[in-house]
């Protein structure tokens, strides 16, 4: 688990989406309750077309960097990519750390060394980045939360002045399709199911007061991350009591005084199964006292389907962007979870 960090300033903000190629149209599709689901080419187990949330190919962008050793799949992210990180990096001078999340690597997905994922990306979408101080979190979906608390301790222990905190996924991948088809995980043959969906998400980072030195202004704060791990998860023999996702809120609380602002609003990572709002039922109950009885919950994976590993990246994203506008209000609080054991919440507040 993690405690209080000093918060830090969010400058920048990239989202592409199936429902929009960069975050005002993100941001206002999935206020709207806009859905782009469709029939996919792909045949699940009872020999139906698989619904899905995927970009049509003619909006993604053109490959950018050397694709002859590439895999299909690391294609695709490099060009879902292209846009969202150059919008997030808009005002970064000098190159920045990405701090990158990533589909969980028993999927069977091929993917470079992330030096030359590094290289590519930033090849692919025109942005200085410090390959040799980033790193990828092959931790599924809450992989972006837990960029996110080593981005807040880089800068604040100085060791960069910005940071880029972001999250790639896609499951156009038929292997991963057909492996989750056969465990009943996929909608709408699946009760208990989601509808598989893809984003690339980003945030740029700075150390509080350092935005302005820059020339950039910021969006919002993030204040506190927790960190938690669920022994029982979804692939585990061990019992499942949701003791993880609880563990992240109080890790998260407990750096904060008890009479500090409730929260008011929650994105959460909901994706259609029952497991994540049976570990949102347990921690909130734990931790009722921290939120406002009438608190509001937004659950952006009805619009864009389950993002994986970049679902976390994506609500913060959006959290910062309804803070911006002033659509929401202060405390927000963020929380992802992934098949196996990582949990983590983040705390975000208006400028």
């Amino acid at each position: 688990m993690s405690g209080a960090m000093p918060g830090v300033e969010v400058v920048g903000l990239g989202a592409t989406t199936p429902v929009g190629l960069d975050v005002p149209t993100t941001a206002t599709s999935v206020r709207a309750g806009l859905v782009r689901f469709a029939e996919a080419g792909l045949l699940n187990r009872a020999h139906e077309r698989q619904v899905v949330s995927f970009l049509a190919e003619h909006y993604l962008p053109p490959l950018e960097v050397d694709g002859t050793r590439l895999s299909n799949t690391w294609i695709r992210l490099l060009r879902l990519s292209t846009y969202a990180l150059a919008e997030a990096c808009a005002g970064l001078t000098g190159a920045a750390p990405l701090l990158l999340a990533l589909p969980e690597d028993r999927w069977g997905i091929q993917l470079p060394s992330s030096r030359v994922m590094m290289e590519q990306l930033a090849r692919q979408s025109g942005v200085r980045l410090d390959v040799a101080s980033s790193r990828v979190y092959r931790h599924g979906g809450a992989g972006g939360l837990l960029a996110l608390r080593d981005a807040m301790r880089l800068l604040s222990t100085g060791q960069a002045s910005t940071v880029i905190v972001g999250g790639l996924d896609t499951f156009n991948h038929p292997r991963r399709l057909a492996v989750l088809d056969s465990e009943d995980r996929l909608r709408p043959r699946g009760t208990d199911g989601f509808i598989p969906g893809e984003a690339a998400s980003f945030l740029l980072l700075s150390t509080p007061g350092g935005a302005r030195r820059f020339g950039l202004e910021p969006v919002a704060r993030i204040t506190h991350v927790g960190v938690g791990t669920e022994q029982g998860h979804r692939y585990s023999e061990e019992p499942y009591l949701g003791d993880g996702l609880a563990h992240a809120f109080q890790a998260l609380f407990a750096g904060m005084p008890g009479n500090a602002p409730k929260v008011q609003c929650v994105f959460a990572g909901f994706n259609g199964e029952s497991l994540p709002s049976k570990e949102w039922g347990v921690a909130y109950l734990r931790n009722a006292e921290r939120f406002q009885e009438a608190h509001r919950i937004e659950h952006p994976a009805d619009c864009v389907g389950d993002a994986g590993a970049a679902l976390g990246p994506l609500m913060l994203v959006l959290a910062a962007e309804r803070l911006r506008a002033g659509h929401v209000k202060g405390p927000t609080l963020v929380w992802s979870t992934s098949d196996l054991e990582g949990r983590a919440a983040a705390l975000l507040q208006p400028t």
